[in-house]
Order: structure tokens, then sequence, then C-alpha cells
């Protein structure tokens, strides 16, 4: 019943190095009174229900707190994150050399094998790695369409992919507009499955988790019974900043190339505009903040119900969010706002 706080967070031996938030920063008072403000019960019933909150600087850990549901030891349910996540393992499958950065603009198809281009939908076998990345797929269906498919047919492994190229509306330039949808999410999934040694649940455990030390977390399968792309990952809250610390150090952990930097740019970057001031990159958001006349950009990986994982690189920040909301709120904002004030100049 009773929030968790720390300002001067314990070394846990897991590759974070911690530090005290009131000799990093003299307004720190301004995040500690936000921090607590997360722990009292919210007006309203479908937001306000924050698990965890952490704020690092420079790379170490400086604020710790959990709520409700959250644990320092347990991995908390993520949502649309997990696209962040995934994008990550393609990039992590280019750093090894399974694919190049000019796959990026090769069709899709081509990168995921076994595949009957013969029974594509109009228009599906032009769709390129980049246009699913930036949920620009143009693959567009009734929601109970691929489930009604699913009931009929086996969509295991390669078949799930088939069935997004083949029962697509055909594929117009129109059509190939920015559209949040799980069908772009799926598809890279595939191209990781189908290019490195072992699958993709093997490779996100050995060659993206396991480097950071990432050990405990659960993936949930899709219909194909690859991990699902679209939402599906639970992640302990410090682990959540452990990717925090990987972009802000350009695709480096512990001095080891992990990502490409050119890859991580691209990725990270505003390619698409959306509905208000954030932009689409590769499964990550990138949104600017004003505080006092000045803009600050951040990184975001974003997740329904308030998973979020922000990074501010021109204050070498990254925080993180946990919760069980049913919106998203204002939330980012607020919290974007109270790190801006506490570690500006």
């Amino acid at each position: 019943p009773d929030p968790y706080g720390s300002v001067h967070p314990a070394n846990q031996g897991d590759g974070i190095e911690v530090g005290h938030l009131k000799e990093a920063s003299l307004k720190h008072e301004i995040l500690i009174e936000y921090a607590q403000l997360l722990g009292q019960q919210a007006s309203n019933e479908k937001s306000g229900h924050t698990d965890s909150f952490l704020v690092s600087k420079s790379g170490e850990l400086l604020m710790e707190y959990y709520y409700r549901r959250g644990r320092i030891n347990y991995p908390h349910y993520q949502m649309s994150i997990t696209k962040s996540y995934t994008a990550l393992a393609l990039g992590r499958a280019i750093q090894l050399g399974y694919l190049k950065m000019e796959d990026l603009n090769r069709p899709v198809h081509q990168l995921i094998d076994g595949l009957k281009v013969e029974d594509f939908a109009k228009g599906a076998s032009g769709i390129t790695l980049d246009d699913a990345l930036r949920m620009c797929s143009g693959i567009r269906m009734p929601k109970d369409r691929i489930l009604n498919a699913a009931k009929q047919d086996n969509m295991k492994g390669r078949a799930h992919a088939q069935a997004l190229f083949s029962l697509s509306d055909p594929i117009n330039d129109s059509s190939k507009e920015y559209k949040y949808q799980s069908a772009d999410t799926i598809l890279v999934m595939q191209v990781i499955d189908s290019v490195v040694p072992g699958g993709a649940e093997k490779f996100i455990r050995e060659e993206l988790f396991g480097p950071m030390g990432i050990d405990f977390y659960h993936w949930e399968k899709d219909l194909s019974g690859l991990p699902k792309a679209a939402a599906g990952s639970s992640l302990r809250s410090r682990d959540m900043l452990k990717v925090g610390h990987l972009l802000l150090n350009e695709g480096k952990w512990m001095g080891e190339q992990l990502i490409p930097v050119e890859y991580l740019e691209r990725a990270t970057s505003p390619l698409v505009p959306t509905r208000g001031d954030a932009k689409y990159g590769y499964f990550w958001w990138s949104e600017s903040y004003e505080v006092e006349g000045k803009t600050y950009v951040s990184k975001q990986g974003r997740g329904a119900g308030g998973q979020f994982l922000i990074i501010l690189p021109e204050i070498e920040v990254v925080a993180v969010l946990t919760a069980h909301n049913q919106g998203m709120g204002g939330i980012l904002n607020q919290t974007c706002q109270a790190l801006i004030k506490t570690f500006s100049n």
C-alpha cells in the first residue's frame, strides 16, 4: 500500500551504475515532488495508476520509485513498447551482418523465406522493410479477416506473413500512408526470424538482451509461434532502463557496439508525422518539449496503459515509467517537463 522510493538507489550488481539525485541536481526537489505525486490516489479512475518511475543521468540511476503493482524484481507487462524492442532486434541483426543497411529498401518478401509471391494481393510485393518499420506498408484488411483465416488455416511460421500479404486489400500509393497497426510489426519479426540463425526468440534472448544481462523477462508468442512484435513482452523496470542507456550511448553497451549508429539514428528520427506533435521513426517515437524558451528533443518507446521509455539526449537523462492505466493521459508531457526542469542548466 505504501510506495517505495529512493533518491540514492542501491547497486544491485546488474550492470547499472548508481548515484545520488541530490548531488546530481540543485533542483532535485522538483523531481522528488513529482515522484511523490505519482504515488497519490488519482482523481481519474482511468489514469494515475503508475507502478514504477526510474530516472538516470549520465548513465547513473539517481531515483527509483515503485508503486502499486511495481516490483524491482518482477517484469512488468509491456504493450506497444514491444515494437521498439523489435526494432532494436532488427538493428542487432544488422550489426552482426545478417542484414545490411541497404536491405531496409528491399521488398520485405525477399527477406522472408518460403513465401508464394504469386498469391500476394496486388501491390504487396512492393512493400519494403523501411515501409513496414515506418508503419507505411499499405496493408489493409478488416480486423477479423486474419483471425477468421487463422481459424481455418495453420498460421505457424511463414504462413502468418503469407496471410498478411495475400489477404490484404490491393495496395497502392494512397494506402501506403502511415497507419499504426500490428501487421507491419509482424512482418519485421518475420524478417528477423528468417535471417538470423536459430530464429527470432533465441536471437533476442542471446544477442540482444543477453549482452545487457537482461535474463528475467517474458515475451508472448504470436499466431506464428514467433515472439509477438506489436505487444506482449514483459521486462523489469531496471532492464527497461538498460535499453534506454543503449540508446543514449548510440547503440553501445559496456563499450560494445550492439546496434549500428546509422541504424539507430534513423530508427529514432522523426520520419513520419502523426497526430499531434509526435513523430514516428522505426517503431520509436520522438517529440519535442519547450521549457523556459528552449526546445528539448526526446526519443521515446511508448506502450498503451503507461509503459514509457524516455531518452533526453541533450541533458543525458533516461526515464522509465510503468503503469496499468486505461489511457495515456498527460503523463508524458508532465514527466518530460519535470525531468528537463530538474536537470537543465
